[in-house]
């Protein structure tokens, strides 16, 4: 009978305690949940670039500046920094030959508790937290000079080197300083190595020379590149023992913001916890950060993970293809709205359009796609007209985005979309609206190209086009690719897709064996350079290691975004684009792609939020009332115990025919002998 109550008292405690809550702990904590897709690739401030290692880091490190919570226009203040930079221009006939910014940190900011600011006895460890002696010391100014050196160290290969050797006075000549250091010693310490642009005045105090005007600059004062790293990090993390366990700065940050990452397994979960360090912010009179953890598990399937958010686990979500009718309608004036179950549950949608680009680029440094040449040039012109972005929207965003016509989206100074300006070499006005060209007019720039019907005239078969894209294999993607080939194929051109996990796929367009590739910009700050400048020579991703991934270069495109990238927003510079963008799209280095409209769903114990398109230190403004949200999932998540009771019942149905034989044979009375 023994084994009878204990099998009773697992079912009643052990199965009946666990749900289908996803999360350990109570629902009452003060956390956000949330989820993610894909693993971030780095957390260096230098070296992590896109938004998914942004999300983390932003919250982590402080670069000097930050913008204003709730000012539209964007506007920028100080975060770490007692005012914002002073401003000196040198000047020389008139002309301005160097600006110089200098800055003055507050006192009283500290590091992080971390194992770099103390003795550890290194012998085997398997993470961070295996080495338990920590310490702290001081922000100085020192630390945002270290940074900046660190963007030219051939150890970090960071990937705006490309941008900033252009205009940090000495900073071409210090990256050639420390390659010939490095390939001496693979450990630099850059305090050894002045650098004539950046200097320390005192403790608090420090200067950045750029050369010329630059106005743009102070934008990326607000990026992480600038965000401040103590030394030590540099000379802890070079210790062989750490680097062999991969215990380095891509994963492991040493920041003075508001978060730490206490938890980082990028396959399960990655978990954000309050800085005990923190050095404390107010806004609107409440002190920050309000909530105590972000807790971020991985998810990489669309479904499981709508489901998790509609049951609560998840405190916000964005909006997939497959959860798309299921979450939103449109009203009479053809509006998005949530539809009435969302509404039910008293879920909140934020829509705003996303100042970024998704685009096919060409490698304009290969022989058959890239080029200056009418033929080839015709080429790219055909192909961006037989892609139809506007049935792509409709069929795989669900309208959620409008076609691109050029590098600049929605939302940034230079961008328009009326009868007079918009890509007329893909489009045309035709009384009433801008209509894509027919795909007539792209086969005949095919016959202008010397492809007649999509055939190769050196092969006298149907011409074969490569095209790379980073891709996991789900069906979404699949579906994504099957429709590109199609596209291609209005011409007759055989696509040949070439799908590789991140980090090959990076490799290739760095180094620039893609042909045809997928890539995409999100605006780094709210300017039309931060778009541009993806298309000036000087920033070529094979040549120079920039942005410029097409490799895309015209002398007279880059006059004009030299000549636009110091003029105000005024008239004059609205004509210098419109006179660049002419030439862009004449060219075609692009196929524009698609800018998105980005919908966000959160649920009713989130505190509304204000969307921001270049802000990512957001998550200290977050607030939950974590007391509704228990209520609400234990009134959504009653369990079924239903078949649990079938299935206890049919267990004891089984086995009280065996109970009572056993009974029955233990007392039986004992046989007599004669």
């Amino acid at each position: 009978m023994k084994k009878i109550s204990l099998l009773l008292v697992f079912f009643s405690t052990s199965i009946f305690a666990q749900w289908n809550n996803p999360h350990t702990g109570s629902a009452n904590q003060n956390v956000l949940y949330s989820a993610f897709a894909n693993s971030p690739k780095t957390l260096d401030p230098a070296r992590a670039y896109s938004s998914d290692e942004t999300r983390l880091i932003a919250q982590i490190y402080e670069p000097p500046l930050q913008y204003d919570y709730l000012a539209r226009p964007y506007k920028l203040i100080p975060q770490t920094l007692t005012h914002m930079p002073t401003v000196t221009y040198i000047k020389k006939n008139g002309k301005i030959i160097y600006t110089i910014y200098n800055l003055k940190i507050k006192k009283g900011i500290y590091y992080q508790p971390h194992p770099a600011f103390s003795k550890n006895n290194i012998k085997d460890p398997h993470d961070l937290n295996d080495l338990k002696n920590t310490g702290t010391r001081e922000l100085t100014a020192k630390d945002y000079v270290y940074e900046i050196k660190r963007l030219a160290s051939p150890e970090v290969s960071s990937p705006i080197f490309g941008v900033m050797r252009h205009y940090i006075v000495g900073f071409n000549a210090y990256a050639k300083t420390l390659q010939k250091a490095y390939q001496k010693n693979h450990f630099l310490d850059l305090r050894q190595y002045p650098l004539k642009g950046v200097k320390v005045i005192n403790q608090y105090e420090y200067q950045i020379k750029i050369h010329g005007a630059y106005p743009q600059f102070i934008y990326w004062l607000a990026m992480p590149f600038f965000s401040p790293m103590p030394y030590e990090a540099d000379l802890f993390y070079s210790q062989p023992k750490l680097k062999e366990k991969n215990i380095t700065l891509d994963w492991y940050p040493i920041g003075t913001g508001p978060y730490t990452l206490s938890e980082n397994n990028p396959n399960e979960q990655m978990v954000l916890s309050k800085n005990t360090h923190y050095h404390g912010e107010k806004y609107n009179g409440k002190t920050l950060p309000k909530v105590d953890k972000l807790i971020l598990s991985l998810d990489k399937e669309s479904i499981p993970r709508w489901n998790k958010f509609l049951k609560g686990y998840y405190d916000s979500s964005g909006i997939s293809a497959d959860s798309f009718d299921q979450a939103i309608q449109l009203d009479k004036s053809g509006n998005p709205v949530l539809t009435q179950s969302m509404r039910d549950k008293g879920i909140r949608l934020e829509t705003s359009v996303s100042p970024s680009v998704f685009y096919i680029g060409f490698n304009m440094a290969d022989s058959i796609v890239g080029g200056s040449s009418k033929k080839n040039k015709k080429l790219r012109q055909a192909i961006s007209i037989a892609i139809d972005y506007e049935e792509y929207i409709q069929l795989f965003m669900n309208g959620r985005g409008v076609a691109a016509h050029g590098p600049i989206p929605p939302g940034i100074f230079g961008y328009e979309s009326n009868k007079n300006h918009f890509n007329k070499v893909i489009y045309f006005w035709d009384g009433k609206n801008i209509k894509r060209k027919p795909i007539q007019a792209a086969k005949k720039l095919m016959i202008e190209a010397g492809y007649p019907n999509g055939i190769d005239p050196k092969t006298h078969k149907a011409l074969v086009l490569n095209y790379d894209v980073a891709s996991s294999g789900n069906p979404d993607d699949r579906a994504q690719l099957n429709w590109m080939r199609k596209q291609f194929a209005k011409l007759g051109i055989a696509l040949n897709i070439r799908q590789t996990e991140y980090n090959r796929f990076q490799d290739k367009v760095r180094s620039g064996q893609a042909q045809i590739f997928s890539w995409g910009w999100l605006a780094d700050y709210p300017d039309p350079e931060n778009f541009l400048f993806l298309l000036d020579s000087a920033n070529a991703k094979v040549k120079f290691g920039g942005e410029n991934a097409s490799n895309y270069a015209n002398p007279e495109a880059d006059k004009l975004i030299s000549q636009i990238k110091i003029l105000p927003n005024e008239e004059k510079r609205l004509q210098k684009i419109r006179e660049l963008l002419e030439i862009l799209q004449e060219d075609s280095p692009w196929i524009w792609g698609v800018n998105p409209i980005d919908f966000t769903l959160s649920h009713q114990w989130v505190s509304p939020t204000k969307p921001s398109a270049v802000a990512n230190n957001t998550l200290k403004y977050a607030e939950i009332n974590p007391t509704l949200r228990a209520q609400l999932l234990k009134k959504w998540n009653k369990p079924i115990l239903w078949p649990l009771w079938i299935l206890l019942g049919f267990i004891i149905v089984i086995f009280i025919p065996l109970i009572v034989t056993y009974y029955r044979r233990e007392n039986r009375s004992p046989t007599k002998k004669y």
